[in-house]
């Protein structure tokens, strides 16, 4: 079955601050009926997962204002207008575990939102890692957490580690690590 689409008609940006626009599109349903949908445009955003040499991973821990409570992890950020997808998670490994890596491999893609943003988030695997200077945002602050796949999963089944994104990029590679053990 083939889903009907959407026909844009107009876009506006309502606002536009450092980091993204809100637009509204004015669209016409496949019904034919007229509507407006209101949505977030970015440049897109990168998730590492850091993997060291013992077999366990780097997170972080970080107060997040809009939930008024600390955050469990994986380091991620926004991927700045002037950089290109592996610069701006080569920026963010450093900036927020303090880590450079010597291997990436890219783990998938997907939409932390899909109704409210076109945002798409590039989840690498990071290994080979060497510690230096952590360089957080003057607005940020992290503790460097040390878990291994087992403590990772019951930090998930105990809420401990509710970030959507988290979440996701942990998906991705639980499910690359399955397939390439059953391969």
């Amino acid at each position: 079955m083939t889903l009907r689409r959407w026909t844009k008609l107009r876009e506006e940006t309502v606002h536009r601050n450092p980091w993204w626009l809100y637009m509204r599109d004015r669209v016409r349903h496949p019904a034919g009926t007229l509507g407006d949908y209101h949505y977030v445009r970015t440049p897109g955003s990168v998730m590492i997962i850091p993997h060291r040499d013992d077999d366990r991973f780097v997170l972080v821990r970080q107060y997040r204002y809009l939930n008024d409570r600390d955050s469990v992890e994986f380091p991620a950020g926004g991927i700045k207008l002037d950089q290109d997808v592996r610069e701006a998670a080569v920026a963010e490994l450093r900036e927020e575990a303090g880590l450079t890596a010597g291997r990436w491999q890219e783990l998938g893609i997907f939409n932390p939102f899909n109704g409210v943003t076109d945002e798409l988030c590039r989840c690498f695997l990071a290994t080979d890692l060497t510690e230096c200077a952590a360089d957080p945002d003057q607005t940020e602050e992290f503790e460097i957490l040390i878990r291994d796949a087992n403590q990772i999963r019951g930090m998930i089944a105990e809420g401990e580690l509710w970030d959507g994104m988290s979440l996701a990029a942990w998906s991705l590679y639980t499910a690359r690590a399955y397939a390439e053990r059953d391969a």
